[in-house]
């Protein structure tokens, strides 16, 4: 009796088993499976990494969101062009202070020999003033120290930064030409030999007039050397200024300076800055080709300013390279770059002479608002400390 129960309960368990499996429903061959759960929307500025809730693994972590900024910011503004030179004395008078030194050490002798005067236009000359100059100064510091019987520093360089002023001409227009000339925009021509500065030029100089409230367009109308067109690029992006460019190396120069003032009339901005290839003071062919471009951009626009860019430690050579652009292209202005790296300051005042035209800008350092124009004034009391 006892085994009947036992066999009775075994088959009643083994029924309900086989109840249940065959009570559960089971999913059709080819039926889609259900779907997992929707995961969350992503957080505010970004996107869902393509593994993020993948089926058959898990979640991806979950990232922490990605702030997306222009591609063209300006962290601030720049300090404007006026009195520039003046802040930036005291780097100026960092690299010219032995020039000054020389010379009032000199001048402020209790006896001033014939030797003495001789050194003191040495000095001049080593400083590039240029032989014509340096010796009009001895000769109206001599007059004076003769007859007046000047040798106190303070009288020695006040008479030293008066005949300074004159040479250097402090009465002459330095003011840079960048006025719209009604619906169409100032149009401003860089030119200069290789490694003078000429694009760095161009973008601090749109960098200072975007700062002022101007509108800016460049053209890279350097098309020998596809690195001009992307620095420029890369200085057109930090200030905000766009940039017309060939579609490639080669290109016509003039083609890219025409269409750039093209555009710059289209879209009414105040100011088209045309950079143009490095080029030896000694090709003909390449010189020529800058009045083409004069010519080209002519046809649509005044070209306000010629600035022919200069390296202030060249020297005499730079007089020559000056010299030659001059005759290629009416240059209106000057600009000086690495002023602050040598004591040859004298070297405005020569190229002054040879060109009978102004210098309009001066570099004096690396940095993005480093370009100023030049004050005579700041200049000769950097000079002599």
């Amino acid at each position: 009796m006892e085994y009947l129960i036992i066999a009775i309960v075994l088959a009643v368990v083994v029924a309900v088993a086989l109840g249940v499996m065959f009570l559960r429903p089971r999913a059709r061959a080819g039926a889609p499976r259900e779907a997992p759960p929707t995961p969350p929307p992503a957080p505010p500025g970004r996107q869902p990494a393509p593994d993020e809730g993948g089926a058959g693994g898990a979640p991806a972590a979950t990232l922490p969101p990605v702030s997306r900024q222009p591609a063209t910011q300006v962290a601030e503004a720049p300090p404007p062009l006026a009195g520039r030179m003046a802040r930036l004395r005291g780097r100026l008078a960092q690299s010219q202070s032995a020039f000054g030194t020389v010379l009032l050490n000199l001048l402020s002798r209790d006896a001033l020999d014939a030797q003495a005067w001789e050194e003191v236009e040495d000095t001049l000359i080593a400083a590039d003033l240029g032989v014509g100059p340096s010796r009009q100064i001895v000769d109206d510091l001599q007059t004076h120290v003769r007859v007046d019987g000047t040798r106190g520093a303070d009288a020695v360089r006040g008479l030293l930064k008066r005949d300074l002023l004159t040479q250097i001409g402090a009465d002459l227009d330095r003011s840079l030409r960048i006025t719209r000339h009604g619906s169409r925009p100032a149009v401003v021509l860089m030119v200069g030999v290789n490694g003078t500065g000429k694009t760095t030029v161009c973008g601090k100089l749109a960098r200072a007039l975007v700062g002022e409230g101007n509108s800016v367009l460049l053209g890279a109308a350097d098309t020998f050397r596809a690195a001009a067109a992307d620095q420029l690029a890369t200085w057109g992006d930090r200030v905000g200024a766009r940039v017309v460019r060939a579609d490639r190396e080669g290109a016509d120069p003039a083609s890219v300076a025409f269409e750039a003032v093209r555009q710059g009339i289209e879209e009414g901005v105040s100011t088209v800055i045309i950079d143009t290839a490095g080029r030896l003071h000694t090709k003909t062919g390449l010189m020529d080709e800058l009045g083409k471009i004069k010519r080209v951009v002519s046809r649509q626009a005044t070209v306000d300013e010629v600035l022919l860019v200069l390296d202030a430690t060249t020297g005499q050579n730079g007089l020559r390279q000056a010299r030659v652009f001059a005759e290629a292209v009416d240059v209106t202005g000057i600009v000086l770059t690495k002023l602050d790296g040598t004591a040859k300051g004298g070297i405005v005042v020569a190229v002054q002479r040879e060109l009978g035209v102004p210098v309009k800008l001066v570099g004096l350092g690396e940095g993005p608002d480093d370009l100023a124009p030049f004050e005579p004034g700041a200049f000769v009391d950097a000079i002599l400390g």
